[in-house]
This record gives C-alpha cells, sequence and structure tokens, in this order.
C-alpha cells in the first residue's frame, strides 16, 4: 500500500512536471491521524516558494480524483502533512492474506534473482566459544535471515582462524599442562591453555621466544609432535563448536580456516610487489597513502598475517560456492578500520569483489565487571551462559508451570530468546550491556514476552475451537481493531530491515505487535460462541501469532506453543 501511494502521488507531480521530489510516506506515531502520512507538500512548498497548507489542500484534491483503491480519506494537517485513512475492508482482506501466506507472509522480493553471502560468528579454534561469539553469531543470523526472507539465495559462511599466535600459544600451554594428542580433553581444558599460553607470551621473554618458534611450526607442519597435538585439539574445538551452532541454530553451507587462506594470501601479497612494498624484511600495505593507516601482509619471518588470508579469503569463497553478487562479513566493529585498509588493498587485486564487499561491524557484549578477556580466561563460555539463563527461566516458570519448567528444550528456547532479543533490541552498532532480570522479562520488552504472547494466542485459539468457534474474517466489526492497523505492515518492516541491515526493527515491530494484542486481548473475548465477531477476532488472533512466528524466525527465536 505504501508504494501505491507513493507511486500515485509521483504521477501527479509527473502531471504537473515536478519530477525528482524526494519526499516520504511514514506510519503517522498517533493512529487517529491516519494509516499513512506524506510530507511532499512540505518538500514541494520549500522548493518553490509557495505556502504548503495550501500545496496540500490542492495536492488533496487530485489524490481523491485518483480514487485509489483502499483509500477511505485524505486530508490535510498540521503545516501540510497529508494523511491517509484506509478503508475498512483493507484491514479484513490483510489478514486473509497473512493467513494464506502463513510461513511465507512478510517476505519480499528486494534481494530476489542475488545471491548473497552473509559471514559472521567466526571463532577460533582452541580457544573459548564465549558470550562474545554468541553476540555476533545472533547479529549475523538475523542478517542472514533477513536476506533468505528478502528472496536472496544466502549462504551462511564461517571462517576460522585456525593458525596464528593464538594456536601457538594454545599448543604451547598444552605442552605445559601436560596435555597429549592421544589424551581426552576438552573444549575448556583448551581454553586453559590458551590463557597459560597467552599470559607466559606477554610476561616472560624465555616463552615468548619458544612460542614464536611453535608458530612458525605449526604453519609450516614441520614437527610431528607438534602436528599431532595440534590436530587433535582442532578436531576437539570443531566438534565443541559444531554442539553449539546446533544449540542456537545456525547451519552454515561452507566453512574456511586461516591454514587455507594462509598460503594462498602470502602468494597474493608475494605476486603483487606494487601493491604490498618491502618493509623491514615484510611486505605492506601504505594505506596513509589512502587515508587510512599502514599494515603489515607479509611479516618479517614471512609469515602471512589476518590481512593477507582476508584477502585470499575473498576469491576462495567465489571459487568454492560461485559468483555473487554481495558478500558481508559481520564483525565487532573494533576491527572496522581494519577493514577499510583490508578493502583498499583487495580494491588493487580484486576490484569486482571488492566492490561486492560489505563490512558490517556491531558492537560487543559487555558485561557489569567489564569487556572480557579470553587471554586471562577471565570469560563466560557461550554454553554455562546458556544453561544459567536457562536455570533462571526454570525457577520463574516453577511457580505458574511447574510442569513446563522441568522441559528443558524449552527453556533453552526462552534463555536463547531473551539473549538474542537482548543482544538485536538495539542498533547494533552500539555496544551491550546484558541484564538478566530484563531480558526474561515476561511483561514487555524481552524475548520471552514476545514468546509467551505467541504461546498465549496459541492457547487461546485452542480454547476458542473447544467452543466451537472457527477464525473467519466475513463478519468484521464496524471499526478495525488497533492491533489491525498495526499487523499489515510487517512486510514494510522486514524489507525495510534488510535494507538496512537493522534487525532491531524487527524487534521493535514484534514488541509493539504484542504489546497491541495484549491491549486488545485485555478488553475483548477470543472464546465467546455467544459473539456474533469471535470468528473475526480468532482469525485476527491467529493472523498475530503468525506474524510473531515469522518475526521471531527471522531473530533466530523459536516460538513455542506453550509456556
Amino acid at each position: 500500500m505504501q508504494q501505491v501511494l507513493k507511486q500515485t502521488i509521483a504521477d501527479i507531480l509527473n502531471e504537473r512536471s515536478l519530477e525528482g521530489v524526494d519526499f516520504t510516506i511514514e506510519h503517522p506515531s498517533d493512529l487517529s491521524h491516519g494509516d499513512y502520512s506524506c510530507n511532499v507538500a512540505m518538500v514541494l512548498a520549500k522548493k518553490l516558494g509557495t505556502n504548503p497548507r495550501t500545496l496540500a489542500d490542492e495536492l488533496t484534491q487530485s489524490i481523491e480524483a485518483k480514487n485509489v483503491a483502499h483509500v477511505a480519506k485524505v486530508e490535510v494537517a498540521g503545516p501540510g502533512f497529508i494523511n491517509f485513512h484506509l478503508t475498512r475492508d483493507f484491514f479484513s482482506n490483510a489478514l486473509t492474506r497473512i493467513t494464506d501466506a502463513g510461513d511465507d507472509w512478510g517476505k519480499s522480493s528486494a534481494y530476489g534473482g542475488k545471491k548473497v553471502f552473509v559471514e559472521y560468528t567466526d571463532p577460533n579454534p582452541f580457544k573459548e566459544f564465549h558470550i562474545g561469539h554468541l553476540f555476533t553469531n545472533s547479529v549475523g543470523e538475523s542478517i542472514a535471515r533477513l536476506f533468505m526472507f528478502a528472496g536472496a539465495d544466502t549462504k551462511r559462511l564461517c571462517y576460522q582462524g585456525d593458525v596464528g599466535m593464538h594456536v601457538a600459544n594454545s599448543i604451547w600451554g598444552m605442552q605445559k599442562l601436560g596435555m597429549e594428542a592421544d589424551s581426552t580433553f576438552t573444549a575448556r581444558d583448551l581454553g586453559k591453555a590458551y590463557a597459560t599460553g597467552a599470559t607466559a607470551y606477554k610476561e616472560n621473554e624465555t616463552a615468548q621466544e619458544e612460542i614464536k618458534v611453535l608458530n612458525k611450526k605449526i604453519y609450516e607442519r614441520t614437527d610431528d609432535a607438534v602436528n599431532a597435538l595440534y590436530d587433535a585439539g582442532r578436531e576437539v574445538s570443531l566438534t565443541y563448536f559444531d554442539t553449539i551452532y546446533a544449540m542456537v541454530g545456525t547451519e552454515f553451507d561452507a566453512k574456511f580456516f586461516e591454514s587455507e587462506a594462509g598460503p594462498k594470501g602470502k602468494e597474493l601479497v608475494l605476486a603483487n610487489p606494487e601493491v604490498f612494498t618491502a618493509s623491514n624484511g615484510a611486505r605492506i600495505f601504505d594505506g596513509e597513502a589512502h587515508g587510512l593507516h599502514t599494515r603489515v601482509f607479509v611479516n618479517s619471518e614471512g609469515l602471512p598475517t589476518y590481512e593477507a588470508k582476508e584477502l585470499a579469503l575473498a576469491k576462495m569463497k567465489e571459487e568454492e560456492l560461485g559468483s555473487y553478487d554481495l558478500s558481508i562479513i559481520s564483525t565487532a566493529n573494533e576491527i572496522t578500520e581494519y577493514f577499510k585498509v583490508l578493502k583498499k588493498a583487495m580494491s588493487f587485486v580484486y576490484p569486482e569483489l571488492e566492490k561486492k564487499t560489505e563490512h558490517i561491524g556491531h558492537g560487543t557484549v559487555r558485561l557489569t565487571s567489564g569487556k572480557m578477556s579470553s587471554r586471562t580466561g577471565d570469560v563466560v563460555s557461550a554454553v554455562d551462559f546458556i544453561d544459567d539463563i536457562a536455570q533462571a527461566a526454570k525457577e520463574r516458570m516453577q511457580e505458574s508451570s511447574p510442569e513446563l519448567a522441568e522441559n528443558v528444550a524449552l527453556t533453552q528456547h526462552i534463555a536463547l530468546g531473551a539473549i538474542k532479543y537482548a543482544t538485536l533490541k538495539g542498533n547494533i552498532l552500539q555496544d551491550t550491556v546484558f541484564d538478566k532480570e530484563q531480558a526474561l522479562s515476561f511483561e514487555g520488552a524481552s524475548g520471552p514476552y514476545l514468546q509467551y504472547t505467541h504461546a498465549r494466542i496459541h492457547s487461546v485459539l485452542a480454547k476458542a475451537m473447544g467452543a466451537g468457534i472457527a477464525p473467519n474474517t466475513q463478519a468484521a466489526p464496524e471499526t478495525a481493531y488497533e492491533i489491525e492497523k498495526i499487523l499489515y505492515r510487517f512486510s514494510e518492516v522486514t524489507e525495510e530491515a534488510v535494507l538496512h541491515r537493522a534487525p532491531h526493527k524487527i524487534t521493535t515491530y514484534l514488541t509493539e505487535v504484542a504489546s497491541a494484542f495484549n491491549t486488545f486481548y485485555a478488553h475483548e473475548k477470543i472464546a465467546d460462541a455467544s459473539d456474533e465477531y469471535a470468528p473475526y477476532k480468532a482469525a485476527l488472533a491467529g493472523a498475530v501469532a503468525q506474524t510473531l512466528k515469522n518475526g521471531l524466525w527471522l531473530l533466530a527465536i523459536e516460538a513455542p506453543n506453550s509456556m
């Protein structure tokens, strides 16, 4: 409907030879002001040097003459806003569209026919998968699903650092802790080994030299004993990561590794001496010549750095998965400046791929005690974090739903809903401080609140069915309910969210939907067979449930039918 109105106004302007006017059509914050509001008169009046209110009156008459379908009334408000009120049948028809579309409700073709890669999470083997990784996974997974919902052939990718100094620190720590390749150890043991090595590297010069030697051996695979320890630790890490991906609902289409990208990156750098110049035995990219900062791509020991590996990765994606239209890399925004340098270097080596590469930086998750450090071991494991929130959810459910509280899968879904909503509720560029009490609230602005509203609707519809009430939109009340005036906007919101890479637009909208429904339910009975509008109310409730389900899917949050 928004596009219909925009095109109608554009046509009227064209008829008056007034092309190229940049106006907006939005939803008024106060529903009494209509369903859509346009600022075209004020924009145009400034351009023409005329009175916006008078111009709005003239444009309104032209709009009314067009007899736009589903527009009941057009009026001028304030300094010159043109407000549109939609017909009653528009909202009734919307419920039918939602019901018919089902799980496809809200999808668009904004990226139809496009192939999009979304790379995210990117944990490093040999280190703990902590809540920072959980944060970046939530952001990346939601962005990937937004593209999927917008019609893109979306591939979810993960790039993991299985070589580098962090691995050397871990292998050194494993040796010092007596861990052997044929012994049984866990991912948590590897985290301890990393903390041991990283601390020693910083505080002990002898250990630092030993770790540097190890790093070269690991990269070149010249030591059988080191190789065996490395292979065993890598396998334990990757298997552990896979259990977490399954837990949070992520299925990667392809995984890439630094050990594969390293040799290719070094080859690229050495093959382009005009781009990567020699400096003290290393190869650097002079970022300062382009208003950025200079970075090393191959170090003085002849080893490729992260930068060189990332350069190779762009081509590796294309070679493995075919040509693509867009490659998004989602990481913490603390390396945004690094990516600017990387993209500039890529523009000389792979200019076409650089144009397709987009970095989305996001804030980091913080605890009340401050930022975590895997080097010191002061990290919160993602699994421990989820278990802790799940236990808190179980305790909250004990009084009202003791049987459901024992459902381990359900309490885990609620915990992940709390974590993911808290992660995505604000602009992803901002840092997040996780507040357990707020995140687990069942009373608004939280994942569990949305999940509970969805479950509540299923319970109400089951009661309605028991009372012989079948959802039907044929007999509608004379005036549309407030929730109806919000519900139909979902497809607009999903398209806007993907275009702006903004999952928070989904959380904000779903919270508004849930709040409006709960207000509606507080004043209206649905499972009342004596109410002539009960079938319509049941259809409305079902449409709300479908919208919540689809929206929660975009956030990678489960929508339970009972809570």
